[in-house]
């Protein structure tokens, strides 16, 4: 219980958490930001890691003058290529037998529910994934576990993250210091995570409607 309100009070306090990093670490803040979204987007084990939130924050704190702008842009972006680059590696080596194994992170419902929606969105599922936490981080893998060649993937994974860091650290930037959010940025990050799950959350509730007709005409 006690990682679960650690994980909760990150989040919700992400700007706090945010700015005590700036204030410890300086410019090694750019690299503990690179490292957190380059394992958020590129290693398995790790989905619950803030993303969208993050960079909202980072963009917020680079309009205030405490980050700067285009560096911290520059490695985010980066650290997303090469995240899912990584991670679709990771999926081309070693594919589904990952999830044979037993491991609170590896949960097999993950993978199944990334495999139906790429079915069903074919290559754009890497663009859309950007914005969907989960299957962010289990797109890549699956691409690569399947046969999505490598040309392709690279295609879907540069302009997604282009249009991922670019959307939530822009939006940062420009709306993150207007008073009222800045009041408010619990709700704001609340809201951005609810944003960010709505797609899953239909999705499930389509799944479920699916399945429910199937058994009553059965």
């Amino acid at each position: 219980m006690d990682f679960i309100h650690q994980v909760i009070d990150l989040f919700l306090h992400l700007d706090v958490h945010l700015s005590a990093v700036i204030a410890q670490f300086g410019v090694y803040t750019y690299v503990i930001l690179f490292a957190v979204v380059f394992a958020e987007t590129g290693l398995v084990i790790t989905p619950i890691l803030p993303g969208d939130s993050l960079l909202f924050a980072v963009g917020a704190f680079a309009a205030a003058g405490s980050l700067h702008g285009i560096a911290a842009y520059v490695l985010l972006l980066m650290a997303a290529i090469l995240g899912d680059t990584v991670n679709y590696f990771i999926g081309n080596m070693i594919g589904e037998k990952a999830f044979g194994m037993r491991n609170r992170f590896l949960k097999r419902e993950y993978l199944v529910r990334t495999q139906d929606f790429y079915r069903r969105h074919g290559g754009k599922t890497i663009i859309i994934a950007r914005f969907i936490p989960i299957i962010r981080t289990f797109a890549p893998f699956v691409a690569g576990a399947g046969n999505m060649s490598y040309s392709t993937f690279f295609f879907y994974n540069v302009l997604g993250a282009v249009l991922w860091v670019t959307l939530l650290l822009g939006s940062g930037y420009f709306f993150g210091n207007i008073p009222l959010v800045k009041e408010h940025f619990e709700s704001v990050i609340l809201a951005i995570i609810f944003v960010s799950i709505l797609p899953g959350i239909i999705e499930f509730l389509r799944h479920r409607l699916r399945r429910k007709g199937k058994s009553t005409e059965a």
